[in-house]
């Protein structure tokens, strides 16, 4: 609502409010009448343009129930009946819209946080422009205490930024050279240099603002409903209280009817509730794509989730050094096979040259080099020929062998001096660290948590035992996963599948709901999941799922709080002592009521747990051969 329609709809409703009071206070009765009846032209007049509107279009609104009624009330010289209701009615209206813009807010800070100019270096020297000035690929400048104004890459500089306008994330992230940054978050700290790739409507920022804008005016399918009955039921309504005020004689009887019966609580208790619900999800790094999926998140009782990238952190690591001739030390050991593994490009060869970093054990440079496919690699190191893989590239067999490793889920390598074994090394893709809390909050939701991954069964089996996974399927091709899938739905779950959306993508579209994480970084996966998980955080997961849960319970409450007080009124106007006003009264009361409850989905409820401070980017590899 703009400032100047906000005036208008509160300065119908004061002026009302005066007119009453001055009939009040006249003691003049022709006046105090006329006074009523201007108050009720002045508050019923707008209601009855809207009614007017809506019978254009075929559609017999409550609007018109209300000018009915009020119109009546005139014709039986009920003055006092018709600017109450008229009055209340609009009051109630001006409420309902200063809520929605409440409940809306999270979009309104969205639009809000989205920068307007930028600093730009142009010959070496920084120059502010409009936004629209920039192209990608020019060179922001963005100092301490500064927003970032568009979507880019770091080519300079350190700091931490405030990315919660994006992620929800409440801790700066460390930002260094070829890190991503994002428009509309701030920098805490430091000074960058940042490429410019996204500009304006292009980045992520105005992406999530289109998205939330969509998903909060998306109709959940009880709301559909609920539209559908108040076509046939409003019509019912004039219907019944024609035929009360035929059979009674009694006109007032009828028109009080007509009033309490509004269906005006039922209406609003579902998009209000859809509008926070969405809205507090945002403000926490969860978009929702509209109250259809909202309430099918709300039923989901299995998880399909891939491992790597998801339950792990997508990179190995190295976990172990194992001495087998007691002429080395683990130091020696780590120290030619990284070394030998300078020369190979393997995402394996990375996690053990810095697993020697990490230790302190330094790396020589390697005299030559032959990757042997499918076996490890062959160097020379210091005048020794240096082996790091299979038992195949040992002159002599060992005289231990990898199983136990390997069952612990660890690709586990040989490590050769001239032809005989001196140790063992071995790495892993570990468990993220907030994953094991994520999947106890989902089991306490009720959630029942199936892996399925393309990588080998033990480990994938290892993971599983250290997260509490309920079900392991290993091995898997992509269709595997889409059957996997089918099973769990033709048993009766509804089933939520968190994968990557490339290899998942036959799952995620046969999958009730679909999850993306770490969606801040893949403008695709905003635009395409059910619910995209902005952080690169599991956490999130059973929080959507939670929230989710509140805004449907909140739906239903207010469903049988607007059912309960239309009963109410008519069984009190049977009985008699209700009038059109209190009538009114209350039937705006719950609607106020009803609002109320669906604001509270407004409270942060966002607990972090599980993680100490936040992860990394992570690059998703899928499982390789050892030196393939």
């Amino acid at each position: 609502m703009n400032l100047t329609s906000k005036a208008r709809t509160w300065g119908v409703v004061a002026l009302s409010a005066v007119l009453i009071a001055a009939s009040w206070a006249v003691p003049n009765e022709v006046v105090a009448n006329a006074l009523m009846i201007a108050a009720a032209v002045v508050a019923g007049y707008r209601i009855a343009v809207s009614a007017v509107q809506a019978l254009r279009i075929k559609m017999v609104s409550i609007d018109l129930l209300v000018v009915v009624a009020a119109i009546g009330a005139l014709f039986l010289h009920n003055y006092w009946e018709s600017a109450a209701v008229t009055f209340l009615f609009a009051l109630g209206k001006a409420l309902e819209k200063a809520t929605m813009n409440r409940t809306r807010q999270a979009l309104s800070d969205l639009v809000e946080a989205a920068p307007e100019t930028a600093t730009v270096l142009r010959d070496g020297e920084p120059e502010t422009v409009e936004l629209w000035g920039l192209v990608p690929g020019d060179t922001v400048l963005v100092r301490n205490g500064e927003q970032i104004p568009v979507d880019g890459k770091v080519i300079s500089g350190m700091g931490g930024v405030d990315e919660a306008t994006i992620t929800g994330e409440s801790v700066p992230a460390e930002k260094t050279e070829g890190d991503g940054v994002y428009a509309g978050t701030w920098l805490r700290s430091g000074v960058l240099r940042v490429e410019a790739t996204g500009i304006g409507a292009d980045s992520t920022l105005a992406k999530i603002i289109h998205r939330v804008e969509d998903a909060q005016d998306d109709k959940a399918r009880t709301q559909t409903f609920l539209e559908k009955f108040s076509q046939y039921y409003t019509p019912g309504v004039m219907l019944a209280s024609l035929l009360v005020g035929l059979f009674t004689r009694n006109v007032e009887l009828a028109l009080t009817l007509l009033v309490i019966a509004c269906p005006g609580a039922l209406v609003i208790s579902i998009p209000v509730s859809i509008v926070a619900g969405i809205g507090r999800s945002a403000r926490d790094g969860v978009l929702i794509k509209g109250g259809e999926y909202l309430e099918t998140a709300a039923k989901v009782d299995a998880l399909v989730v891939d491992k790597t990238g998801t339950l792990t952190t997508g990179r190995p690591v190295l976990t172990d050094v194992v001495v087998l001739d007691a002429d080395y030390t683990e130091n020696e050991i780590l120290e030619v096979a990284a070394s030998a593994e300078t020369a190979s490009e393997h995402p394996l060869a990375e996690a053990i040259i810095a697993g020697a970093r990490q230790r302190g054990v330094a790396t020589t440079v390697v005299d030559q080099a032959e990757p042997v496919t499918g076996q490890g690699i062959r160097a020379q190191v210091g005048g020794r020929e240096v082996t790091v893989g299979s038992a195949a590239l040992l002159a002599q067999p060992p005289s231990t062998d990898l199983t136990e490793l390997n069952e612990q889920g660890k690709t586990a390598m040989y490590v050769g001096i001239d032809g005989s074994a001196v140790g063992i090394v071995a790495v892993a893709d570990t468990a993220r660290p907030e994953a094991a809390a994520a999947i106890r909050s989902l089991h306490d939701k009720g959630v029942r948590v199936i892996m399925a991954t393309g990588d080998a069964r033990p480990v994938a089996e290892s993971i599983a035992r250290q997260l509490g996974v309920d079900e392991v399927h290993a091995q898997l091709m992509p269709e595997d996963k889409q059957t996997i899938v089918t099973d769990l739905q033709s048993r009766g779950y509804t089933v939520a599948m968190l994968g990557d959306g490339v290899n998942d993508t036959p799952a995620l579209a046969q999958s009730d709901i679909g999850v993306a994480m770490g969606a801040a970084g893949s403008p695709a996966a905003i635009e395409t999941a059910d619910i995209a998980l902005m952080a690169d955080r599991l956490t999130r997961l059973p929080y959507a799922l939670g929230l989710a849960r509140r805004t449907v319970r909140t739906m239903r409450l207010n469903i049988s709080i607007a059912l309960a007080t239309v009963a109410l009124l008519v069984a009190g106007v049977i009985a008699g002592g209700v009038t059109m006003a209190i009538g009114m009264l209350v039937h705006e009361a719950s609607v106020l009521v009803v609002i109320g409850i669906a604001m509270l989905l407004l409270r942060p409820t966002l607990k972090e747990v599980g993680v100490a401070t936040p992860t990394a980017p992570h690059r998703k590899d899928t499982a390789q051969p050892l030196h393939s």
